[in-house]
């Protein structure tokens, strides 16, 4: 709960600096090749076996875990502005989209969902985890 003295992103006066995403793989190395050789990410830095990038204003983290990601919910979303072309390129890389019941009002048409407000695809990486790419027709509302 906020009070007048906390502003949004305060607790008690104290204030988060960064947000990041953090994304468990079992393979440093081939999770560090997937992303150079499939999403053109290579890491800006790497402390203690955990691999750092960014993609666009966000940063995330590839951390060693021994835990298996569950697949079932976007654990990193790439926001891009023209998706078709996107998913062309990922295609031609040799990624592989998933396919999945639109919700309702939105339609799917080779593997990308337009939901009007937002157009998306989704793929697994090397370790199982869910990733998006997303296009905003009337503008990211990250910025």
């Amino acid at each position: 709960m906020m009070d007048e003295t906390t502003t949004p992103g305060q607790i008690a006066n104290v204030t988060f600096t960064h947000a990041y995403a953090k994304i468990p793989v079992q393979d440093v190395e081939r999770a560090r090749a997937f992303y150079a050789e499939k999403l053109g990410l290579v890491p800006y830095g790497e402390r203690h076996g955990h691999l750092y990038y960014r993609g666009g204003s966000a940063s995330f983290m590839l951390f060693p875990s021994t835990g298996e990601p569950s697949g079932t919910h976007d654990q990193l979303g790439l926001v891009v502005d023209d998706l078709g072309a996107v998913v062309s390129l990922l295609r031609e890389r040799g990624i592989f989209f998933e396919s999945y019941p639109p919700p309702p009002g939105a339609t799917v048409k080779d593997g990308v969902m337009d939901a009007g407000f937002v157009k998306a695809a989704w793929f697994k990486d090397s370790e199982g985890n869910l990733l998006s790419v997303a296009e905003f027709p009337s503008g990211s509302p990250f910025e």
